[in-house]
C-alpha cells in the first residue's frame, strides 16, 4: 500500500472510531456492536504499529500509554475558575433575581438552568481542535496538570469535530464524575480484592483523576460534561444557551437537553428546580442542585465578578437529605487555633449514597439548644449534600437518657486550661498543644502564608511527633540529618524541603501575619493590617483602640489581636523567627498608598505572564494602592496582556480600556506613574 493510501486509511479509521466513541459515550446511541468496534480499533492499532511515524497525540489509540508520573505538576489557569454562591431558600432566589434586574436596569431577565454535577471541576484546553492540556480546579488560579489522565476518559474528545466556527484556541470548563452504577461496580471490585472502597462517587472521581499512573485512571469509569467556555480565540456565542449548543456542535459532551432549561423568568427557574429535585433519585449520576446563570453573556460581563464567584450565577441547592441513626459517643476535637468542637460519633448510616459515621455539633451552645446526648436517636443530614450534621433529636417513648453533654475544662490533647470566647471554647496551650502545633505549622507553610512546598500534613505530623519542631521557629533550625530520618525522605527530597524553607525567609507582611494563625485574622484582615500599619513593629505595639479605628476591624478581632500580642510565648516565637533570618517585607501604609498615582485604579490580566506569578502581580498591584478584577468593564483602568490572551482583549478594545504589555506593567508598577491612553 502506498504511503498516501496508508495515511488516508489511518485518517478514515480514526474519524470512524471517533464518531463511534461520540455516539456511544456522549449520545448513548451506539451504531455498531462491541465486537465490530473492537475490529476497527485493532485495525487502527496494527496500522499504527507498522507505521509509528504516523501516530499522532489525538489518535484514539493514545488515550492510555503515558509512563507513570513522579508528581502532578502545578499549572496556572488561563482564566480564574471561580466557585458559585450557594442558596437553598426560594426567597433567596427571588432576591437574586431582584438584584439582577436592579443592576441591569431591566424588568425581565432570561436564565439558563442546568444540573449541578457533584464531581471534580476541570479546565480543558484545545488548540486547533486538538486536546492539549487539562487541569484540576485547584485553588481557582492554579491547578494540577492531569492531561494524561483526562485522555483516558472516553467521553472526552481528543479532537473536536470540524465546524466552521471552531476556534484556533479554546478553553472550556467541565465536571468529571462517575455514574452511580459504575461507582457501585467499582466499589464491588475493590472490596472483592481487599481494597478500601470509596465513600461516594465524588471521592471516587477525584481519587481516580489524580492518579500518578494513567493506566490506573483508565480502569476507572469516569465521564465528563462540559458547561462553560472560559476563553477562545475569536468571538464567543451571545448567550450561555448558545454556548452549550456550540460546544455540542464541536463534539463536546454537555448536559442532556431534557435536564436543562431556558427560563424566561425566575418563576420558571423555581419550577425547574422543583421538577429536577423530584427526579434526582432517578438520575444515573449525583447532582446536588441546579446552576442558574444569566443567559446573555454581555449582561454577564456587565455584572462582573466578586473575588471568588461570578455575580451573574448561583447554585440553587436541594434541601439536605436526612436519615435517622444513634449517637454512640460525643468527643471533642481540637482545631488549629485551639477551638474545641464537639463531634458526634454515629452508628453508621447511609445518607444520599454516602455512609456517615460522624457529624459536627458545632459548639456547646448548639449541643444544648438541640439537647443532644450520648445514646440519643437523631436525624442526620448532609447539609448541601456535603457536610454531615445533626438536624434534630428524635424523641423515643420511655427512653432513659444520659446526662447532658458538658465541654471539658481541660484540653483533651495537652491538658491545658480551656477558655471561652462567646459560644466557643478553646485550649490556652497554643504551641504547647500538639494538636495546635501541627495545625499551626501546616497553616504557616500554606500557600497563602509562607508557601513552603513539601511541608504537608504527613511531614508536619512526623516533625512534631519526633520533637524536631516544637515551635514555628524550629522549622528554620532543621538540618538534612533531621529530615532523612522521616518516612518518605531521602537526601534529595530533604534538600528540596530545606531549599523551600530557606526560600520562605523573605515574606510580605500580610502573608507573615496570615501565617501566624492569629484567631479571626484571615487573608483579608491580614492585608488590611499590612495596608494600615505598614510594619510588624507598628502592629505589635498597637492597642485595642487603635485597632478599632480601622473600619474592617471590630471589637472581637481587636480583642483577638491584643490577646495574641499579650502572650509572651507568641512574641518569643516571632523574635526567634527574626533572629533565624526571616525578613518581613514592610507593607505600604495607608498614607503612602494614598499618594500613589495608581491608588484606586483597577487592573485586569489576560494570558500567561513570563516574569510575574499571578500572586506576585496581585501583591505588586495592591502595594501600589490599586486592585485586581477578574473581568473587564468600563471601570477597568488597565488590561495587562500576556501570552495567548483571551476574549478580554477584544472587550478592552471595545470599551477603550488602556492595554499594557507585561513590560509596560512592570515599568508602571516600578515608577508608579500613571499611563495616559
Amino acid at each position: 500500500m502506498a504511503h498516501t493510501d496508508i495515511f488516508a486509511k489511518l485518517i478514515a479509521l480514526r474519524d470512524e472510531i471517533r464518531r463511534h466513541d461520540y455516539l456511544y459515550y456522549v449520545k448513548d446511541r451506539p451504531e455498531v456492536s462491541d465486537s465490530q468496534y473492537d475490529l476497527l480499533f485493532r485495525e487502527l492499532l496494527e496500522l499504527e504499529q507498522a507505521h509509528p511515524e504516523l501516530v499522532t497525540p489525538d489518535s484514539p489509540t493514545q488515550r492510555v500509554g503515558a509512563p507513570p508520573l513522579d508528581e502532578l505538576l502545578k499549572v496556572p489557569h488561563e482564566q480564574p475558575m471561580l466557585s458559585l454562591d450557594s442558596i437553598v431558600d426560594q426567597g433567596e432566589v427571588q432576591t437574586f433575581d431582584q438584584r439582577m434586574k436592579r443592576e441591569l436596569e431591566t424588568t425581565s431577565v432570561e436564565y439558563s438552568a442546568e444540573p449541578k454535577f457533584d464531581g471534580l471541576s476541570v479546565e480543558l484546553v484545545y488548540d486547533h481542535g486538538v486536546f492539549t492540556r487539562g487541569a484540576t480546579r485547584g485553588d481557582g488560579t492554579t491547578g494540577e496538570d492531569v492531561t494524561v489522565n483526562l485522555r483516558t476518559i472516553r467521553s472526552l474528545p481528543l479532537q473536536l469535530q470540524a465546524h466552521s466556527s471552531l476556534p484556533d484556541h479554546l478553553v472550556v470548563r467541565g465536571e468529571v464524575y462517575m455514574r452511580l452504577d459504575d461507582f457501585q461496580s467499582l466499589n464491588r471490585r475493590m472490596t472483592e480484592r481487599g481494597d478500601e472502597a470509596f465513600a461516594n462517587p465524588r471521592n471516587a472521581a477525584a481519587g481516580s483523576l489524580r492518579q500518578l499512573d494513567s493506566a490506573i485512571t483508565a480502569t476507572r469509569p469516569l465521564v465528563v460534561t462540559c458547561y462553560e467556555i472560559m476563553a477562545l480565540s475569536g468571538s464567543a456565542p451571545s448567550t450561555h444557551w448558545n454556548e452549550l449548543e456550540t460546544m455540542a456542535q464541536w463534539g463536546l459532551p454537555i448536559p442532556d437537553h431534557e435536564r436543562r432549561r431556558l427560563c424566561a423568568s425566575i418563576d420558571d427557574v423555581v419550577t425547574f428546580h422543583r421538577e429536577t429535585d423530584l427526579v434526582r433519585d432517578q438520575l444515573p449520576y449525583e447532582i446536588d442542585g441546579v446552576v442558574v446563570k444569566v443567559n446573555r453573556r454581555d449582561w454577564q460581563s456587565r455584572l462582573g465578578m466578586k473575588s471568588r464567584s461570578p455575580r451573574w450565577a448561583i447554585a440553587y441547592k436541594f434541601a439536605p437529605r436526612k436519615e435517622i441513626t444513634v449517637v454512640q459517643d460525643i468527643v471533642v476535637s481540637v482545631g488549629r487555633t485551639g477551638t474545641l468542637t464537639p463531634v458526634a460519633l454515629l452508628k453508621p448510616v447511609e445518607v444520599g449514597g454516602v455512609t456517615i459515621s460522624r457529624a459536627t455539633l458545632h459548639n456547646a451552645d448548639e449541643v444544648a439548644r438541640k439537647d443532644i446526648r450520648i445514646n440519643d436517636t437523631v436525624k442526620v443530614e448532609r447539609a448541601g449534600d456535603v457536610i454531615p450534621a445533626i438536624a434534630e433529636r428524635v424523641p423515643i417513648p420511655d427512653e432513659q437518657r444520659r446526662d447532658p453533654f458538658c465541654m471539658p475544662d481541660r484540653c483533651p490533647v495537652c491538658g491545658s486550661t480551656v477558655g471561652r470566647e462567646g459560644a466557643y471554647f478553646y485550649c490556652t496551650g497554643q504551641s504547647a498543644c500538639a494538636a495546635q502545633l501541627k495545625g499551626a505549622i501546616e497553616h504557616f507553610a500554606s500557600k497563602h502564608a509562607l508557601h513552603i512546598d513539601g511541608l504537608g500534613k504527613k511531614t508536619v505530623a512526623q516533625l512534631v511527633d519526633k520533637k524536631l519542631a516544637q515551635s514555628l521557629a524550629d522549622l528554620y533550625r532543621l538540618k538534612i540529618d533531621d529530615l532523612v530520618t522521616l518516612d518518605g525522605f531521602a537526601d534529595r527530597s530533604a534538600r528540596l524541603l530545606l531549599d523551600s524553607i530557606a526560600g520562605s525567609k523573605t515574606v510580605p507582611l500580610d502573608r507573615f501575619l496570615m501565617g501566624l494563625g492569629i484567631r479571626q485574622v484571615g487573608q483579608h484582615i491580614a492585608k488590611v493590617l499590612a495596608r494600615e500599619f505598614g510594619s510588624l513593629d507598628q502592629i505589635m505595639s498597637a492597642d485595642r483602640d487603635r485597632f478599632q479605628q480601622i473600619r474592617e476591624i471590630g471589637p472581637e478581632i481587636s480583642e483577638s489581636l491584643v490577646a495574641y500580642w499579650s502572650e509572651p510565648r507568641n512574641r518569643e516565637v516571632i523574635a526567634q523567627l527574626l533572629e533565624l533570618g526571616v525578613q518581613v517585607a514592610p507593607g505600604t501604609a495607608t498614607g503612602d498608598r494614598a499618594t500613589s498615582s495608581l491608588a484606586g485604579k483597577t487592573f485586569v490580566f489576560t494570558g500567561g505572564l513570563d516574569h510575574f506569578t499571578r500572586d506576585g502581580a496581585q501583591l505588586a498591584v495592591e502595594a501600589a494602592g490599586a486592585r485586581i478584577s477578574s473581568s473587564v468593564s468600563k471601570k477597568t483602568s488597565y488590561l495587562v496582556v500576556g501570552r495567548d490572551p483571551g476574549s478580554k482583549l477584544e472587550q478592552a478594545r471595545t470599551l477603550g480600556v488602556t492595554i499594557l504589555t507585561e513590560q509596560e506593567f512592570a515599568s508602571l508598577i516600578e515608577t508608579g506613574q500613571n499611563v495616559v491612553s
